[in-house]
């Protein structure tokens, strides 16, 4: 795919409600789905519409029209099925067999299959090798409907797969390899280098795909280990066996000097640079959108911007260091880029929005404004985890004229906001990010303006 397409995208209402009905007539058929749906939202705060990976139905001339007609395209074909996917939206594909029965089931991703099987008492047959690519087990079938539980990890294949010996020992080396590396280097040159390295490492033990999907689960646990929301939310969706697999994407920052060489990383992981974001002259701030559409992985790597750098490939092109450090320069600053010792900024997972305000609310968790408010697309921040920062850091900004004295003895004295979770919500297939409004919430989270959140 090419770099940095001028992607507009577009709600894709027609395309959805044809998914949305067959997971209804699921719902409807099978009651064990249909408790599925009520014990995720009640529970969770999430709807399982968010969850499938994909529908399986009967051919039919009317539904093959439906699927052209709703812009749903061949993926690929086997013997006995197709696979259509949806290339402007954010939707599970659909699997058509051939077969007239109208109706045949729906495919849930979970972390673990074994910790979903776990949590509803029950026990099934699980195809596919531990931790491989593609796993599945079917738990429940209810008037010709299935429901399958899935994991999927590295391939955009629907069925199980089972990798050569050695692969168990290949893939907890590599888990270990990237959980254990050095994060707290003073030298964030010589960091930056070793995390390069073993990203090449755990390509050539495993692959591409595999080796993002491994990377991108340990920066989840690093992340979650420091943010309390994401702790009480993971526990909220482990209570029903499901994991982080209602992630949308994953956010990094970055300084200007190591931008080009986190972009790097994850290119060699096999994402793409798949459309850039930049909020503004005003903002000081811009991103760049990555995917890896095999592993379902999408990123959002953010960096300080001139007002002036709109047109620069600042992905892949280095640049200066600016007089005045904004928000995401200060925030490596004090904390470390993310892909060191800060960790992500923030997990972004699919919720129903407002149920999640609420019932977080009732945990004491609350969420700040919404910097995104619209039928297809609604986003707020968690209040922010307030993290230690180190005094060797802040006197580094101190002598460099980057803080002021006040600021310093305020960040030494209460630390600075470090994390976030961000609460979700996609209608409409909508694809894409809000690039107005974000310029909002990245100056409300600026812990100059507000260093005790």
């Amino acid at each position: 795919m090419s770099a940095n397409l001028p992607l507009e995208w577009v709600c894709q209402p027609k395309a959805e409600a044809l998914v949305a009905r067959i997971l209804e007539a699921s719902c409807n058929s099978n009651p064990f789905i249909q408790s599925l749906q009520r014990d995720l939202s009640l529970h969770t705060s999430t709807r399982l519409f968010d969850w499938l990976d994909h529908v399986v139905v009967g051919s039919s001339p009317s539904l093959e029209r439906e699927l052209e007609e709703t812009g749903f395209v061949s993926q690929h074909a086997t013997p006995s099925y197709r696979v259509f996917y949806h290339p402007g939206a954010q939707l599970p594909r659909i699997v058509v067999r051939d077969k007239d029965q109208p109706i045949v089931g729906i495919a849930v991703a979970v972390e673990s299959i074994a910790d979903f099987l776990m949590a509803h008492g029950m026990t099934g047959w699980i195809e596919g090798v531990p931790f491989s690519g593609y796993r599945r087990c079917s738990v429940s079938t209810a008037d010709g409907v299935s429901l399958w539980v899935i994991e999927r990890r590295d391939t955009e294949l629907i069925e199980p797969t089972y990798p050569n010996e050695g692969y168990l020992e290949r893939y907890l080396e590599a888990v270990e390899k990237w959980q254990t590396r050095p994060r707290s280097l003073h030298d964030e040159d010589e960091a930056i280098h070793r995390t390069l390295a073993l990203a090449s490492e755990l390509v050539n033990l495993l692959g591409q795909d595999l080796a993002a999907w491994v990377v991108l689960e340990c920066e989840r646990k690093y992340w979650q280990a420091r943010n309390g929301a994401g702790q009480l939310q993971k526990n909220r969706q482990d209570r029903l066996g499901m994991g982080w697999a209602n992630h949308d994407h994953h956010t990094f920052r970055s300084s200007r000097r190591h931008f080009p060489q986190l972009v790097r990383l994850f290119e060699m992981l096999g994402f793409y640079c798949r459309e850039r974001f930049y909020a503004g002259e005003e903002a000081g701030w811009g991103a760049q959108v990555m995917e890896n559409p095999r592993c379902k992985l999408v990123l959002f790597l953010d960096v300080d911007l001139a007002h002036d750098e709109l047109e620069v490939d600042f992905a892949h092109h280095a640049m200066p260091e600016l007089e005045k450090l904004g928000t995401i320069g200060l925030w490596c600053a004090m904390h470390g880029a993310s892909i060191l010792k800060g960790g992500m900024h923030h997990l972004e997972a699919q919720f129903s929005f407002d149920s999640l305000t609420h019932d977080l609310g009732a945990m004491n968790v609350r969420m700040m404004e919404p910097f995104s408010n619209f039928s297809y697309l609604k986003q707020a921040f968690t209040e922010g985890e307030v993290w230690h920062v180190e005094p060797w850091r802040v006197q580094k900004l101190l002598t460099a004229g980057k803080i002021t004295g006040e600021q310093a003895d305020k960040f030494l004295a209460y630390g600075a906001v470090g994390s976030h979770m961000e609460n979700l919500q996609r209608r409409e297939g909508y694809k894409g990010f809000n690039q107005k409004n974000v310029s909002y919430i990245i100056k409300k989270t600026d812990p100059r303006l507000n260093p005790i959140l």
